[in-house]
Order: structure tokens, then sequence, then C-alpha cells
């Protein structure tokens, strides 16, 4: 073990020897001389900082679509907590900062507009020709449909990280699954880089996923409070949130109520970060990993929540899914959303011509056959933000629309 949860978070720690590393072996899908003054990982995360697909991400949904307020979580924010957490996961766990904080920053890049709801909806038109996945299309975006350099498609980020984005959430395949297994755009990319889809990811992209975790379930109540859709004290019930609430209630008693809320989601925040690395710490004694491949081979996970703490978040989970996540007013926004995405797909499947110059394929009347259609397509609506979905259907959907 290279660290203790007993020292102090400002007093550095060594780096650990199953640190991810940029292999020269790897490289790169296609060869460049790489930067003088950048490390590998922190070159790929100030491409992904730079791209389109991460600046759409200020107008895409989390959970609220088209929010009312301004402190209300869009992608973006999110993603930006989600770095923030990685990064500092990663520091205290002695691994690799700039791949974690990458990973990070890109995982959400594949989202569609309208969150979940707008993924479900593309994946269901998509059906016929192999759906539709956030994380797979986030690949895609990494290695394809980004158009900034004058030599290649994509960003052509290290291998390393393009694996770390694509399995942070862990293996994409169990044992005994075939890479046909695989949603479409990742069994396209493993055509040319080996993911090794049934093994761990790096470290540093569970550090990635584990802040995901840690982000969403904190930042999802407080935009839940801020929206009105349950009060502070409907959290008294649930674990941790409901703790921190009484420690608070007991410390200062009469704190006004934004204090009150602040101060009972940014200790749950800590608990959980500090959970993870007191659980982290112990799965590394256990497995006792020498290098990056003993953590891809290792048979579960060695960043993550303590079982108990697991528990504890599955029933902050429930209380979402119920006031927020299935609340009438979210849904109805959500249901419009996907109205808008399912008949702009139709209308583009139809007619290709529809779809901006730069957007069609080969041959202007037929567009190429009907699965490169769909995936052009569904590339264009899902780079969309929510506001310029909703505007491209009635521009398509309204005579009288001429914006």
């Amino acid at each position: 073990m290279t660290a203790s949860s007993s020292i102090p978070a400002s007093v550095p720690v060594p780096r650990a020897p199953f640190a991810a590393f940029a292999d020269p072996a790897l490289g790169r899908l296609h060869p460049e001389p790489e930067s003088a003054h950048r490390a590998p990982f922190a070159r790929d995360r100030d491409r992904i900082l730079h791209s389109e697909a991460f600046r759409r991400l200020k107008h895409k949904t989390q959970v609220f679509i088209d929010p009312h307020g301004d402190h209300i979580r869009t992608r973006l924010t999110h993603t930006l907590e989600v770095a923030q957490a990685a990064r500092a996961l990663a520091r205290r766990l002695g691994l690799d900062e700039d791949l974690a904080e990458a990973t990070a920053l890109a995982h959400d890049l594949g989202h569609a507009p309208f969150g979940h709801a707008g993924e479900e909806a593309l994946n269901e038109v998509m059906a016929p020709w192999g759906g539709f996945d956030h994380n797979a299309q986030a690949i895609r975006i990494l290695t394809a449909l980004e158009r900034r350099y004058a030599d290649f498609d994509g960003l052509n980020l290290h291998l390393t990280t393009l694996e770390a984005v694509a399995k942070h959430n862990g293996p994409l395949l169990r044992p005994g699954e075939s890479l046909d297994a695989l949603p479409w755009a990742l069994r396209e990319a493993a055509q040319r880089i080996d993911f090794d889809p049934w093994r761990q990811s790096s470290a540093e992209a569970q550090c990635a996923a584990i802040a995901d975790d840690l982000a969403y379930n904190t930042h999802d109540l407080e935009d839940g409070l801020r929206a009105e859709l349950f009060t502070l004290d409907d959290l008294k019930p649930l674990p941790l949130i409901g703790a921190c609430l009484g420690e608070i209630d007991r410390l200062r008693p009469g704190l006004d109520p934004e204090r009150r809320r602040h101060e009972a989601l940014r200790r749950m925040f800590g608990r959980l970060m500090e959970d993870a690395v007191k659980e982290s710490l112990r799965r590394i004694a256990e497995v006792a990993p020498q290098g990056p491949e003993d953590v891809r081979a290792a048979p579960f996970p060695l960043v993550d929540f303590s079982p108990h703490v697991r528990s504890e978040l599955k029933a902050i989970q429930q209380f979402l899914f119920k006031q927020v996540y299935r609340h009438y007013k979210v849904r109805r926004m959500a249901a419009k959303g996907q109205r808008a995405l399912r008949e702009a797909f139709d209308l583009f499947l139809a007619d290709p011509l529809l779809l901006p110059e730069d957007w069609r394929g080969p041959g202007p009347e037929s567009g190429g056959s009907g699965a490169e259609r769909a995936r052009r397509a569904a590339d264009y609506l899902a780079g969309m933000t929510d506001r310029f979905a909703l505007e491209e259907h009635r521009r398509l959907t309204d005579p009288g629309f001429r914006a």
C-alpha cells in the first residue's frame, strides 16, 4: 500500500507503482510527435477540454431539461464536478491525476440532448442498426466525429485514455461474451483498439466512475431541492444525508435554510470521498498490485465505496428515482424531447437532403445505405444541445418557423 487514509490530504502521496502510464508501445491511433511541454495524458485532457463536444455540454440536460434558474446543473457543470472529484481521489491514491481528469472530462461527451430520456429515444429508433449507447458514442466522438486536425479525424488520444473512457464503468463484457455483444460504436472501435473488454479498467478510470457516482448523488439532491420537488426535511429518513442534517441541526440550530442545505450536502460529499479513499486503500492492500496490469487483472474494482455506503447510496438513488427522475414535471419535459428526437430522426432517415450538407453522405439522393443514413442522423441528433434540438424539430415540422 502506497498511501494511508491517516495521512493529511495536503501531504503529497508518492506515485503508486500501479498508476497508469502512457506506454509508448501503445501510443495513438495516428502517430504524431508528443508535446514538448505536456505529458501525454495532460495533452489528452487539454484536447478534450477544447473540443466542440465538450463545449456543447453547457446546454445539455443533466436532469432538468431547459432548466429555469442559473444554479441547476447542466451536463457541463456535472462533468466539471466529476473531474474535480476524480482528480482529488487519484491524488489521494497516488495515481495519474491527468488521466483521471481526462477520463472524467470525456465520460459524458456522448450523451444525447435531453439526458437519459434522449438516449432512450435514440436507442429505440436506432434499434435496427445497432442501437445507441452514450458511452460508445463518446468513443465515436473521440475517434471520428470531432474534426479539428489536418491529419486525422477525432482527437487522436492515447490508447490508454480511450480505454479509460470506454471502460470507466468497468469491464465491457462478462466472461464468455463475445465482441458481438458490445454496443455498435464500441464494436466498430474495437477493430482498431484493443479495449481488453473482459478485464477491469485502469485505477484512474475507476476514480472517474466513483467521482461520477459521488457527484450526481449529491447534486441531484440539491437540484431537486432547488426545483422544490421535495424539502430538506423529506431527506431526514435517508441514510448519509439524514445523518448530516441531524449533525447540522445539533451543532447549528436555527441555521438559515440555504446554509443548512449546503452544509448538509457538503458533509455528505466529504464523507463519500473519505469512504472511497479508505475502501480503495483496503482493496489495494488486499490485492497488492505491482503494476497497471495487476489492476486490470483484479477480480473486482480497486477503487470503490464500501459495501455499507453502497447500500446507503442505493436508498438515496431510489428516493431520487421516485421524487426526481419520475416526477411528472421532469417526465413531461423528457417526453417532449423524446418526441422531437424521434420525429426528426424519421424525417432525416426518409430524406437525407434535410440534413446540413456536411452531414450528408456520398450520393446526395440515396445518402448511402440505410445503416449509414441512420447512423449519420443519429450522430447529428446526438451532438445537439437541448435548445438546438427543439429548434431543429420546429424547423422541420412547423411551417411558420423560419429561424
